[in-house]
């Protein structure tokens, strides 16, 4: 494992200054709190779900989210026409495949969305990616579960398997393009017993994506997983472990507030 004498950002500010908007097709729990979340970081929502919109809404976005974390009515085939189009249109999709293990019905949407739209990264826990690598996880509704397969080989399996950057959140964040692979060791464990906050780091995801070239897209994870880690230790630092809604409010306030240089000196990113 190599270690860069620094890190430094590239697109938070630019996120500030072009204030991309992102489309999310999201799920109920996480809709508020990912809007809130990518305002305060300097993007604009846009929340569109209905499938009337989905040829014209990503025309007017710079990425498009997609989360299947509360299947409802039309909402897959939305899903697959806005992928589509942006594919067509060349800009960034995002997929958070929220509990793909834990049913049939969810692992089947997500192949057909898998097999029918180009997605530029995949971010999930690590039971979700093991299930679209298809290693032995043991998977505990929508949260992440346990098995013996190393991150690091589920991230690259996943990320050669579809041609994407996955990128899987936990105790230590795993990024890998199949070429190269980022470990990040920012964060707090008040994220996992926070509703939506997986949610948010997608939503982010994308906005970060949007303001980076495609030969930069590895690198806009990176700083998307190690600028929300960061603001989450922040947001974390005064409170008891039980005080999961201020948390989340402290959050909101501290995606909005940090800075490249405090980013920068602490971030825990290496390469590997």
């Amino acid at each position: 494992m190599t270690t860069p004498l620094s890190y430094q950002t590239q697109y938070l500010q630019k996120i500030r200054q072009i204030n991309p908007l992102v489309h999310n097709i999201t799920n109920i729990v996480a809709a508020n709190f990912s809007a809130n979340g990518l305002l305060a970081l300097g993007a604009s929502p846009i929340m569109a779900a209905a499938i009337e919109e989905m040829e014209s809404v990503p025309q007017l976005s710079s990425a498009v989210v997609i989360n299947i974390g509360t299947l409802i009515g039309k909402e897959i085939d939305a899903m697959l026409l806005a992928g589509k189009t942006a594919n067509r249109l060349g800009i960034p999709v995002v997929l958070d495949p929220v509990g793909v293990g834990a049913t049939p019905f969810r692992r089947q949407t997500v192949e057909k969305l898998l097999s029918e739209i180009q997605f530029t990264a995949i971010r999930g826990n690590a039971g979700e990616l093991a299930t679209l690598a298809n290693v032995d996880w043991h998977t505990k509704g929508v949260d992440a579960g346990e098995g013996s397969y190393s991150l690091q080989e589920i991230a690259q399996t996943v990320a050669a398997q579809y041609k994407t950057i996955a990128a899987i959140s936990g105790e230590t964040d795993v990024i890998s393009n199949g070429s190269h692979t980022a470990l990040l060791q920012n964060g707090t464990a008040m994220f996992p017993k926070t509703t939506a906050s997986g949610c948010l780091l997608s939503a982010i995801c994308g906005a970060f994506l949007a303001v980076a070239g495609k030969e930069k897209e590895f690198a806009a994870l990176v700083e998307a997983f190690t600028v929300y880690a960061v603001a989450g230790e922040f947001a974390a630092q005064t409170l008891r472990p039980t005080q999961h809604g201020q948390f989340a409010v402290n959050l909101l306030d501290q995606l909005g507030e940090i800075t490249p240089e405090t980013v920068e000196k602490l971030a825990k990113v290496a390469y590997v």
